[in-house]
């Protein structure tokens, strides 16, 4: 891909690109001419008008800052389209998912576009059903939209980021808050998260959480869901106890909070 192509989708004109260096072989990794279609696409529809850096890169995406026709702030999450280890780690999240029978992934490719269909997919079931992530926008093949979670283009702290500057009260609100978001995804979405932890969850300023990264989540009826709900509820749990120093439900309890969807009160969790 040539510097024409990154100049453009990076919403640039007349200024010069030696500033931005990094930014260009970071976007040049990620963005072959398949997904560069893809963004542009994006862009026609009047959904993105420019990509910013980075967010964050992980083994198998990149988060890019981008701006709307409403110089809005969004989150664009790209796929590489061209990672063997992700494949194979993919497949038992897909395998069994019934929205996904008759899939027939004749490439990695295929099988990083169905991933991006189904992080929207859920991204939508969590969003309409009232659970805190970013709202879905748009995707197309490899690429997907969300709303930018954080302030003028900063992120929102990761709770792994957080934690150590917050109070135990603040710390008890949060526990309480991830195992109501827990509850919502279950029994109100009909999925499982399948890998929440401190990591892809989010604290905003008001100590409001946020949960992202929800590409592997499964519908209830696939065979893992009940061993991904357990290791959530353990993650979960073994964080909040012994990094944050907090006295938690036991395993049984929090299971059982999620599985009766029964309605929870701060006062169910600690008690003066």
């Amino acid at each position: 891909m040539s510097r024409d192509d990154v100049d453009r989708l990076l919403g640039r004109r007349d200024e010069p690109l030696e500033k931005d260096r990094d930014l260009f072989e970071t976007v040049e990794e990620v963005f072959d001419m398949a997904t560069v279609a893809s963004i542009l696409e994006l862009m026609r529809k009047k959904i993105i008008r420019r990509i910013s850096g980075v967010i964050s890169a992980g083994k198998e995406a990149r988060v890019y800052l981008a701006r709307g026709f409403g110089d809005e702030y969004l989150a664009l999450k790209i796929y590489y389209t061209s990672t063997a280890e992700f494949k194979k780690g993919i497949y038992k999240y897909i395998r069994g998912d019934p929205r996904f029978t008759g899939l027939k992934a004749r490439s990695t490719r295929d099988l990083i576009y169905a991933w991006a269909r189904k992080e929207y997919g859920n991204l939508k079931r969590m969003w309409d059903a009232g659970v805190r992530v970013p709202r879905p926008i748009a995707f197309k093949n490899n690429v997907v939209v969300m709303e930018f979670m954080g302030v003028e283009g900063v992120r929102y702290p990761l709770l792994i980021e957080a934690y150590r500057d917050l109070e135990a009260a603040d710390l008890e609100s949060i526990y309480h808050q991830v195992i109501t978001e827990l509850v919502k995804i279950y029994c109100k979405a009909r999925l499982v998260h399948g890998d929440l932890s401190e990591y892809n969850i989010m604290v905003t300023p008001d100590l409001r959480v946020v949960v992202i990264d929800v590409g592997q989540a499964v519908d209830l009826s696939h065979p893992n869901a009940e061993d991904l709900l357990a290791r959530d509820i353990r993650n979960i749990n073994r964080f909040f106890s012994s990094e944050a120093g907090l006295k938690t439900l036991s395993f049984e309890e929090t299971l059982g909070v999620v599985k009766e969807c029964r309605g929870i009160e701060k006062e169910d969790f600690f008690q003066v």
